[in-house]
């Protein structure tokens, strides 16, 4: 019979575009668990999640590529919030809600430079709630 553990990490993010890291979190949720997979979820219609490489100016980087893809003055259907924020409902068709990590003798098995993180461009919403699930295997 398979496990799952779960719970939920909560998150400042704070009122500007920001790719916030989830690895320390994410590893000991993970410690002394065995083999398996782990699951980071953000059930938020407004952000996502990814396996990036943080420093050396890529999270600035990424932010400003965001920017650029989905600008904040662009004619936005999506009217709530403050202007721009259509952008922010789209941002998970381009940085997924989801990202599946192995872990192998509990320990995540990420790259030399890899990082689980949250990328939030929504200013309006400050506080998330990231759901860690480890599927034991």
């Amino acid at each position: 019979m398979l496990r799952v553990k779960s719970t939920v990490v909560r998150v400042e993010s704070g009122t500007a575009p920001a790719v916030v890291d989830l690895t320390a979190e994410a590893a000991a949720f993970v410690a002394g668990e065995g083999d398996g997979l782990l699951n980071v979820w953000v059930p938020h219609a407004t952000a996502g999640v990814a396996v990036f490489e943080l420093g050396a100016g890529s999270d600035a980087d990424l932010l400003a590529l965001l920017d650029d893809l989905l600008p904040r003055d662009y004619g936005w259907r999506h009217r709530h919030g403050t202007p721009g924020h259509g952008r922010d409902h789209v941002l998970p068709a381009f940085v997924a809600p989801s990202v599946v990590v192995p872990v192998l003798g509990g320990r995540l098995a990420l790259g030399t430079w890899q990082s689980v993180v949250l990328v939030d461009t929504n200013g309006d919403n400050p506080h998330r709630e990231v759901r860690l699930s480890f599927l034991a295997g």
